[in-house]
């Protein structure tokens, strides 16, 4: 029977939908979808490289904000095939392997993310909290085996959701709800028990985003802790101010993360159309906005980025 189900899994294709509640909107949507896609990808190639040619920017902080850039821009690709496919070239058929495939690189990504941002909070809290220890502790060995270890883990992570997915027997109608291939999306189609499937998501949901976010968390307690001991009000400002454009690249990752979790969980009680938008934000606005916050938020960004802007206009 398991290898009944993995060669029919092989044979088979998924249909990818885009939004057929507002078809005669289908070609606005596209274009705002290929408008986010190039103001994220031109961001993020746009921050890689003022951080390699400002030397004023090799340190821990930007080495983490490159790294949520390469991220990010990871993100975008993954995401680019099939919603250029079906929104664009209206093409929605994707094969098995090749929609698991993206499956992996989106979760791969998302985790990845969260790893990072838990590494920027913990930048921020030697920062402000051992500021007299920063060089010693976030040495640039240590910053590259934190890069290293969060890729790892997402990869150990997510690998083995393409291999519980394929051992499935798929005899229903293999219509997804997105324009991408999502786990919580996939594990509605198969004819078999999908209880590991769901039990192994939601273990590494809560030993990932859950670890993290409550990481995070605590790192932001002690952080202002530590700045509230500060006498002067202008200095807490001061200190309190590195941390915004953190905390706004925090927000905008969890929050709709989180919301598209409640409606995945809940879809019988929601409108397709509700976990279709909150997809849409989970994946495109984070990597949209985490460029323009650093830009806007980073004084050496900001400096190098008009100076880049004067030299063009000469």
């Amino acid at each position: 029977m398991g290898s009944f189900g993995t060669n029919v899994s092989s044979a088979i294709s998924f249909t990818l939908t885009g939004f057929p509640e507002i078809e005669t909107l289908q070609h606005w949507l596209a274009a705002l979808l290929l408008l986010l896609y190039a103001i994220s990808i031109l961001g993020n190639i746009l921050i890689l490289f003022i951080i390699k040619e400002e030397q004023s920017l090799h340190q821990p902080m930007y080495y983490f904000l490159s790294l949520l850039s390469v991220n990010d821009l990871g993100v975008s690709f993954s995401t680019l095939p099939t919603v250029l496919a079906v929104l664009c070239f209206h093409i929605p058929e994707t094969a098995f392997d090749a929609c698991l495939t993206q499956m992996f690189f989106i979760h791969f990504f998302s985790w990845t993310e969260s790893g990072i941002l838990l590494a920027m909070s913990f930048d921020r809290y030697v920062a402000i909290c051992k500021p007299l220890r920063y060089s010693s502790v976030l040495t640039d060995i240590r910053v590259a085996h934190m890069g290293i270890s969060i890729i790892i883990r997402s990869f150990c992570m997510v690998f083995p959701l393409p291999f519980l997915l394929k051992r499935l027997p798929f005899c229903k109608a293999n219509v997804l709800t997105h324009s991408y291939c999502l786990h919580p999306d996939l594990i509605r189609l198969p004819c078999g028990d999908t209880t590991i499937n769901s039990m192994y998501g939601l273990f590494i949901v809560i030993s990932a985003f859950g670890v993290d976010s409550v990481l995070i968390l605590i790192s932001y307690v002690l952080i202002l802790r530590s700045v509230l001991a500060i006498a002067s009000q202008e200095e807490r400002l001061k200190t309190l101010n590195t941390c915004v454009s953190h905390i706004c690249a925090v927000l905008i990752f969890y929050v709709p993360m989180v919301s598209v979790s409640m409606v995945h969980r809940f879809r019988k009680h929601a409108p397709e159309y509700v976990h279709k938008f909150m997809s849409l934000v989970y994946l495109f606005v984070p990597p949209m906005l985490n460029p323009i916050i650093y830009s806007i938020k980073t004084k050496e960004i900001r400096k190098r980025l008009h100076k880049m802007f004067l030299k063009t206009k000469l």
